[in-house]
């Protein structure tokens, strides 16, 4: 299997909390320069002329970085994240999902997690620009932040790194 310098590598703090995910570029530069050990190995090994080193898969700084809990933005991509790609009225999956605003913007609905869900177009237009008692619908599942754990943060990399995943549980 080819190296790829572009692969993902989970970076931990000093104290094993998930920080960030970088390229294995950046963490040989990390890892050279003393800022990071090696904790997973899950590639391989790289070969140069008189030495080899070990493709990281995660690693962990050598000291703590102290910075604030990353807040999720909210955007269509994460309504769509935090809601799997399923409408929240029908409960189908959606491949072309839409956004719909539980409280109307006409009536005061704001841009918040809580007033926004993924639709598909069909129940959408259903709705138009009603509430949902005089749409005569329903939700799912109330609709709110998503959690900010760091299972759900790197999620998308547990399909072909599931390594991570003990890295992952309890942040």
């Amino acid at each position: 299997m080819p190296l790829s310098l572009s692969a993902p590598v989970l970076v931990l703090n000093a104290n094993y909390e998930p920080l960030d995910v970088c390229t294995v570029r950046r963490a040989f530069g990390l890892l050279f320069a003393g800022k990071a050990h090696l904790v997973l190995n899950g590639r391989g090994e790289v070969h140069s002329i008189d030495a080899s080193f070990e493709i990281p898969s995660v690693i962990r700084l050598t000291y703590m970085v102290k910075r604030p809990r990353l807040r999720i933005a909210l955007n269509r991509q994460e309504i769509f994240r935090r809601d799997e790609y399923t409408c929240q009225y029908c409960g189908q999956r959606v491949a072309h999902p839409t956004i719909d605003h539980v409280v109307p913007k006409r009536l005061g609905g704001q841009d918040t997690w809580d007033n926004l869900v993924t639709a598909c177009a069909k129940c959408n237009a259903r709705k138009g620009g009603r509430t949902l008692e005089e749409a005569h619908m329903h939700l799912l599942r109330p609709p709110g932040p998503p959690p900010e754990a760091a299972l759900y943060r790197f999620r998308r990399y547990l399909a072909a790194h599931g390594e991570w995943e003990n890295f992952l549980r309890g942040w």
